[in-house]
C-alpha cells in the first residue's frame, strides 16, 4: 500500500489551519493537532512518508478531508495511452495508473500525482494547459461573452 508523503500532511495542515483559524492565536483545531503529530513524528524519524494503514483514525479523516478537495484526476482529456504510448502526453500517468485510477486509494493517487508534477514533462504541466485555461477565441467564446 502508498505512503502518505510529508509534503500532503503539510498541505492537509495549511489547509485546515485555513479552514479552521485558532481563535486565540494557540490552540489548532482538533484535525491540525492530530495531522501535527504525524507530521511531528515524520520529521524526528527523518522520514518523507507515513503508511497509509498505520495513520491514527484521526489524522486519516483530517487528511481524507482535504484530499476530497484536491482534484481527483490529472487527465486534460489527451489520452495519448488510449493510442499506444506508455506514457501519457496529457497528464503524464502510465497505461496501468490510466486504467487502474478508479480503483486506486487516494494515498496511491498521490503518489502518481506527485511523481507526474516532480516530472512535470506532461502537456498538463506546459504552456498548452495554460493556453486551454486562457483561449479566448470565437469559436469557444468565454462564459458571458457574446458570439459575432
Amino acid at each position: 500500500m502508498a505512503g502518505i508523503h510529508i509534503t500532503d500532511i503539510e498541505a492537509a495542515i495549511n489547509w485546515w489551519r485555513e479552514r479552521a483559524p485558532s481563535p486565540d492565536g494557540l490552540l489548532a483545531c482538533a484535525e491540525v493537532r492530530a495531522l501535527a503529530e504525524v507530521y511531528g513524528l515524520l520529521v524526528y524519524y527523518r522520514e518523507t512518508e507515513c503508511a497509509e494503514e498505520g495513520m491514527p483514525v484521526e489524522a486519516k479523516a483530517a487528511w481524507l478531508t482535504w484530499y476530497e478537495s484536491t482534484p481527483d484526476a490529472p487527465c486534460i482529456a489527451i489520452c495519448s495511452t488510449s493510442q499506444g504510448d506508455a506514457l501519457c502526453k496529457g497528464c503524464g500517468r502510465t497505461f496501468d495508473e490510466v486504467q487502474h485510477w478508479p480503483a486506486m486509494t487516494p494515498a496511491e493517487k498521490r503518489v502518481t500525482w506527485r511523481r507526474i508534477s516532480i516530472e512535470a514533462t506532461a502537456w498538463r504541466f506546459n504552456r498548452y494547459a495554460e493556453r486551454a485555461r486562457e483561449f479566448k477565441g470565437l469559436d469557444h467564446p468565454q462564459q458571458g461573452q457574446q458570439r459575432p
